[in-house]
């Protein structure tokens, strides 16, 4: 029994020697899995890894806030559950009794392709540096950044940069361009969805309850204010995605009541 405990132990002691080689050179080689490996092999999941928090950031912010970072017409509201007030601004607006309201961006999907490329433009071009500042530990680089694009399409958001950059070592040259960047998001399906609901209110005036029905995709809530606005709160069910706005139209003059019931 003594000595088959002790072959357990040496053969214990072996794998741990051994593991423990494998990991030395597994991690000077720069091949860690999990992380994509080196950044030569993998500069599309480098920048990824870079810059995925940076747009999940500006999404969040452009979204609860009517699709602007920042926007002068815009209402301050504060929700029951949250500390804090915010500003959220109005997608469809006229001050004008009676008038429905008017929806201040037809092309809302390319607004908010916009309004994040501005949000991250210099994050973008800084990743694309420490991309090229890292492969200069092992080569010679030659890099060359001339901006990006979005493109938001049903459940992604994908950044395309235009850049290209030259690997040389040991008389071995290689080039490396089109650098493409994918993050799971719903920004797309919310704004389609909150489209529909502008164009509704700026052609009715409300967006019935009885529409619900057809979008079981998401939770459409409104909330009414002291000045007649509504505002909006469409969630992405499966993500758990939020983006509010408010509208304000058909607003009757005082003494006759609310459009809004």
């Amino acid at each position: 029994m003594e000595k088959r405990g002790q072959v357990t132990i040496f053969i214990i002691a072996g794998i741990l020697i051994v593991s423990s080689i494998a990991l030395f050179f597994l991690f000077r080689s720069g091949v860690v899995p999990g992380i994509g490996g080196k950044a030569e092999q993998n500069p599309n999941v480098f920048l990824e890894a870079c810059i995925e928090d940076k747009i999940r950031e500006g999404i969040e912010l452009i979204s609860l806030q009517g699709g602007y970072t920042e926007n002068p017409l815009s209402i301050y509201f504060k929700f029951e559950d949250e500390n804090l007030p915010v500003n959220i601004s109005y997608l469809c607006y006229n001050q004008l009794p009676y008038a429905l309201c008017m929806p201040q961006k037809p092309l809302l999907i390319q607004h908010l392709k916009n309004e994040l490329k501005n949000y991250i433009s210099e994050d973008i071009k800084n990743c694309f540096g420490e991309l090229t500042e890292n492969l200069g530990k092992q080569y010679v680089v030659e890099a060359n950044y001339q901006g990006f694009e979005f493109e938001l399409i049903e459940g992604k958001v994908i950044v395309k940069i235009d850049g290209e950059i030259v690997l040389t070592k040991t008389e071995e040259t290689t080039k490396q361009e089109d650098f493409e960047i994918i993050i799971l998001s719903r920004f797309y399906d919310l704004a389609n969805m909150v489209q529909k609901i502008v164009n509704k209110e700026a052609t009715t005036g409300d967006f019935s309850h009885y529409n619900l029905f057809l979008y079981s995709d998401f939770d459409i809530n409104k909330y009414k204010t002291a000045d007649s606005s509504v505002i909006y709160s469409v969630k992405h069910r499966e993500s758990n995605e939020e983006f509010r706005f408010a509208v304000r139209g058909g607003v009757m003059p005082p003494g006759f009541g609310l459009k809004f019931t």
